[in-house]
């Protein structure tokens, strides 16, 4: 390999992406360049990438050709899709397609496609045990993905599968913090029994990509699932609790009261949980602790995230 060689990294002002691109330019030794797509070269995010030294390009991934600019020339590239921008496993598919596309009519040497499980693969559109959503998906941000991988293999393009978990930063973004009850304590909903949650830093997400690059086609043609920690509902609270100092308590849900909550894409996230509990050993036996370690050695635990991150999460 040549010094220098771009990888194009799509989501680049997202949390994956923007975890490549930071994990890339901090790396002085690093035998590659970054080029990060965005719909928006005027934003925040998007400045701060450049003046870390990223090449900023503009892209949009409903259209092929303005994709296939982006990967001229370059040695890789990150694809990931956005499916909370439109809660469409239809048209998740149909980027992945544009994707497919413009990557058939360059050269690229490695593809990491940011992926999930096909949950139909063991849960069948006929299975009531959890309802089917869009007309045809059981658990749609995860369905659509798996769905297309296959497409990489049938265009013969060089990709590694990357299968990342349940990111921490949930607790901070969407909802899924301690909430305080009318009995002074806080409570953290799932609906897992106690099962554990394959979970991780967003951040470490980017590190792990950036070590499958550098192993380079050793890992074409692998699926690679990536997790910092698995902890089942009781260890979660434990630890927010010890962090927070607050008495954090775990709710275990039903998947119906979950499916319940008003908020979009409850129905997703309560089959999603629950395919995680029914199906757990095979969900995690395929993400690796000590392999994560091996691409990412700053990867972290639950307990580091929460000692960078505890204040971050909003309390009642």
């Amino acid at each position: 390999m040549k010094k220098n060689e771009i990888i194009t990294v799509f989501g680049a002002t997202g949390a994956q992406g923007g975890g490549l691109v930071r994990a890339i330019l901090a790396d002085t030794n690093s035998e590659f360049k970054v080029r990060a797509v965005t719909r928006d070269p005027n934003s925040d995010k998007a400045k701060a990438l450049a003046q870390l030294g990223a090449e900023i390009v503009v892209a949009d991934i409903d259209d092929a050709a303005s994709i296939k600019k982006t990967l001229e020339g370059a040695y890789g590239a990150y694809f990931v899709t956005f499916f909370w921008d439109h809660f469409s496993a239809e048209k998740e598919y149909q980027e992945v397609t544009n994707f497919i596309q413009a990557a058939k009519e360059t050269n690229l040497q490695h593809i990491i496609w940011s992926t999930l499980e096909d949950t139909r693969n063991w849960v069948a559109l006929d299975d009531n045990r959890m309802p089917t959503l869009q007309g045809k998906y059981k658990v749609p941000h995860f369905d659509g993905k798996g769905a297309a991988d296959k497409l990489f293999v049938e265009a013969g393009l060089p990709v590694t599968f990357l299968r990342t978990s349940f990111f921490w930063e949930n607790f901070i973004y969407f909802g899924m913090g301690p909430k305080k009850g009318e009995d002074g304590n806080y409570y953290i909903a799932f609906p897992m029994d106690d099962k554990k949650l394959a979970g991780m830093a967003a951040e470490d997400i980017g590190k792990c990509t950036y070590g499958i690059f550098k192993k380079g086609s050793e890992l074409i043609g692998k699926t690679i699932g990536i997790v910092g920690e698995k902890l089942n509902g009781n260890e979660m609270a434990a630890k927010l609790s010890k962090a927070l100092g607050k008495n954090v308590i775990y709710n275990n849900v039903s998947p119906d009261t979950y499916r319940s909550f008003d908020f979009p894409g409850a129905d997703d996230l309560g089959n999603m949980f629950q395919f995680k509990r029914d199906f757990n050993d095979d969900f995690n036996k395929i993400r690796n602790e000590d392999f994560s370690m091996e691409l990412n050695p700053q990867l972290q635990d639950f307990d580091k995230w929460l000692a960078l991150n505890a204040s971050r999460i909003p309390l009642d």
